[in-house]
């Protein structure tokens, strides 16, 4: 008989546990492997003009326009980060150090939208809060099993 007080619960679907325990080691994949794909298109919008976005001239003059000057540095280093870097989370390459200034980039995000509110419709913080949690997630974790930075021996 089991104990009440055992330290893993009993699914009450054993299948969908058993599922889920095969699948557990690919968890920190999924996590670092969507967080850089999803980054990506955001910054080509900064870099490129892609997919409805400004361009590194709209987006320097809207970065000047809330107080960070020189717009076009900061419009070439967001975007820079969020496409080069959302490309190297994905392959997990220098995995720590990218997450790392993903996570102070989203700190200031959640601070320039924290006047807005919580919801991101309305301009609010709750995207920066969740691609923050991403990176700390990302950067507690590393580039794991399935990464670059496993490949070549080193755990940035």
């Amino acid at each position: 008989m089991t104990s009440l007080t055992s330290d893993k619960p009993r699914s009450i679907i054993p299948a969908i546990g058993n599922v889920t325990s095969a699948l557990q080691p690919l968890a920190p994949v999924i996590i670092r492997v969507t967080t850089g794909l999803l980054m990506v298109p955001h910054g080509a919008q900064k870099l490129f003009g892609a997919f409805g976005g400004y361009g590194l001239e709209g987006t320097a003059g809207w970065l000047e326009s809330i107080g960070f000057a020189p717009g076009f540095v900061f419009a070439l280093l967001i975007g820079l980060l969020e496409f080069v870097g959302g490309l190297m989370l994905t392959v997990g390459l220098l995995t720590r150090p990218v997450a790392a200034a993903v996570l102070v980039f989203m700190a200031v995000a959640v601070s320039t939208h924290l006047p807005a509110g919580y919801f991101w419709n309305n301009g609010g913080f709750e995207m920066p809060l969740m691609w923050g949690l991403l990176a700390l997630t990302v950067l507690i974790q590393g580039g794991g099993k399935f990464s670059i930075d496993r490949k070549i021996g080193y755990e940035f």
